[in-house]
């Protein structure tokens, strides 16, 4: 009840008119049964863009933090996120990716529609980032079929450390489901789910036009934190060194 409240008389109505999404595509996601919804990760409101073009509703998976928070911002924001569907998960320890999985199987076998994102992070610089194999265990332990969705211009309204998004159109691309069924009991094969996440990803990549870069997010992610970081103390050194005068050339 209250997520239909939140889709059709609060949150929806004022989303939608909001960021006038564009679709194509919608009528590939089926009427009832379990399926997973296997997305790109452009910006934190994916998460609430691709439910508000889907009659059925679509959960996903959040830090638990968000639904732990105190006073009265930490209330809304725990009801906002079970309004849109948002399960859950304390994603921090050894333990996080069984959690997620189990977490995405009972949505899954009680026939709901299960949203996650291959990439396993928001895309540091709009490309699409090698998959994560996670997605391909969920297919096959679960038989569900995988629908690629492409987020569009997710990214140019809400730029990363933005937190108010920029209101102009964005899209919802979704292709043709993929059956796996053919893997079948082979959910324990590395290489069965490499390929499997490789093909999902491709999918994904089709309908995005992105382009493709063959590492982890979360490597690149770190990359660019560590380019930064040095590129400060560079600074900082440059700063502290003792500065010539302009007419005193090196040597002289």
């Amino acid at each position: 009840m209250f997520y239909w409240l939140m889709r059709h008389v609060l949150a929806g109505p004022l989303l939608k008119g909001y960021f006038r999404p564009w679709t194509k595509g919608v009528e590939h996601v089926p009427a009832g049964g379990g399926a997973i919804l296997a997305s790109n990760h452009l910006a934190v409101i994916d998460s609430f863009v691709l439910p508000l073009v889907l009659e059925r509703q679509v959960k996903f998976l959040g830090k638990s933090d968000y639904f732990t928070g105190r006073g009265m911002k930490g209330r809304l924001v725990a009801g906002f996120m079970r309004g849109v569907g948002t399960i859950p998960v304390d994603r921090a320890g050894g333990k996080a990716s069984e959690a997620a999985l189990n977490t995405g199987l009972r949505v899954l076998e009680q026939g709901g529609l299960f949203g996650i994102y291959p990439e396993g992070t928001r895309s540091p610089d709009g490309r699409l980032y090698r998959g994560k194999t996670g997605v391909a265990r969920l297919a096959l332990e679960s038989g569900a079929p995988v629908i690629p969705v492409a987020m569009v211009d997710t990214d140019k309204a809400q730029q990363v450390g933005q937190v108010i998004p920029k209101p102009i159109p964005i899209g919802v691309v979704i292709g043709e489901p993929l059956d796996f069924s053919r893997y079948k009991g082979m959910e324990n094969d590395r290489f069965v789910l490499r390929a499997v996440t490789d093909e999902i990803v491709y999918a994904i990549l089709r309908l995005s036009d992105q382009e493709y870069v063959d590492i982890y997010a979360a490597t690149a992610k770190a990359r660019i934190a560590a380019e930064k970081a040095a590129g400060k103390r560079g600074s900082d050194d440059a700063e502290a060194a003792p500065q010539q005068p302009d007419d005193v050339q090196p040597g002289a």
